[in-house]
């Protein structure tokens, strides 16, 4: 094992380690109390400091101190409090293809984290018609939204108003959605979504790094309308929980269900044989979700790997030797994760991608 590898490999233990510590419900016993004594010991000095400059910041957003830019196409947020994965970036999807085949010309917006882009340059990823750069360049997220909104424009750029001045004078945008927006306060929008988790909710209630939360709780009163994601196969926990958001916070809450659609070949785009031994892996924020969905799979194994991950020849040679010691016949993966192991160009046959279908109502998000 390399050096690199070997920090690598330490970064991603602790990164696992902070997460279930974020979302521990219940101390066990002795030594997870201690531990949670410790951290909070460790964390709770940074998570003011952390908590302090949020707050400020809202603060002067909130008086109009710091100025935001207003779009004058209308601009909607979809975004979330915590850190990892909520399912907003399939939200992001559905709501530009709705809007696309309302005739609007829509704009997602993206940061492009994880994409080897110099995101100081706007740079389209997509412009409707065609794709223009790989995932490895444009990172995960925003060339899997180009692939499954083929009507709607991908800009990525680190400074957000920038993206937006240019989709609408050089795109003519009519619809422009900020994909991970809720934090990004220099653009003001007509339409504020808020995504939560609904197993998940909001970690422990503390900010980062004592918690998972970008910022507390009470920053919901920026939120226009809540979206309650169900990731299990039984949506009444995440409908009692949007209840209770509705009643707490006076806001609108709906939930959407993650629903797994089809596990296909990413070669091939065949589907995976019934009952086989399978391994799964992901580099995605809250991987134990996509796990959950592979219940009915004889899963021998998995493994994780760094959120945004971008997987190298090794990487696959590893995975193929868990495959084998393990009598696994196919390894299953996340579709974001597919999209960068498809520019690999590498020789295997037997990678597989579960493809997840939000299911919400758009029409009641977005005109009531």
């Amino acid at each position: 094992m390399t050096e690199t590898a070997f920090y690598y490999k330490i970064l991603l233990i602790m990164k696992v380690f902070l997460t279930e510590f974020h979302y521990k419900k219940k101390y066990k016993n002795a030594a997870d109390i201690l531990t949670a004594i410790f951290l909070y010991t460790l964390l709770t000095l940074p998570s003011l400091i952390y908590l302090s400059v949020v707050k400020i910041r809202n603060f002067l957003y909130d008086k109009n101190i710091l100025k935001a830019f207003k779009p004058r196409t209308y601009t909607i947020s979809v975004g979330n409090l915590t850190t990892g994965g909520t399912g907003k970036t399939p939200i992001t999807a559905e709501i530009a293809n709705y809007l696309c085949t309302k005739g609007e010309r829509t704009a997602i917006l993206s940061r492009g984290y994880g994409g080897r882009l110099p995101n100081k340059n706007v740079n389209i990823i997509s412009d409707g018609t065609s794709i223009n750069y790989d995932a490895i360049q444009a990172g995960d997220e925003p060339y899997w939204l180009a692939k499954h909104c083929p009507k709607a424009a991908v800009v990525t750029c680190s400074s957000r108003v920038k993206s937006a001045k240019y989709a609408q004078s050089h795109l003519k945008a009519t619809r422009l959605i900020l994909d991970d927006g809720f934090q990004h306060r220099k653009i003001q929008r007509d339409l504020n979504l808020l995504v939560v988790d609904a197993e998940k909710q909001f970690s422990n209630g503390c900010v980062l790094p004592l918690g998972a939360l970008r910022e507390p709780v009470s920053e919901i009163k920026r939120a226009d309308k809540i979206i309650v994601v169900n990731k299990s196969f039984d949506d009444k926990h995440a409908r009692t929980f949007a209840r209770y958001l509705r009643k707490t916070y006076k806001k609108p809450s709906s939930v959407c269900s993650m629903v797994p659609d089809t596990i296909y070949n990413i070669k091939t785009q065949e589907p995976i044989a019934e009952n086989i031994p399978v391994i799964a892996f992901s580099a995605i924020g809250q991987p134990e979700q996509f796990y959950n969905f592979l219940v009915r799979y004889d899963v021998m194994a998995t493994k994780d790997f760094e959120d945004h991950h971008i997987y190298t020849a090794d990487d696959i040679k590893e995975l193929q030797k868990l495959a084998e010691k393990y009598g696994a016949k196919a390894m299953i993966t996340t579709e974001k994760d597919s999209v960068k192991l498809k520019e690999l160009s590498l020789h295997f046959d037997n990678i597989f991608a579960l493809k997840l279908k939000p299911v919400l109502d758009l029409k009641t998000i977005l005109e009531e």
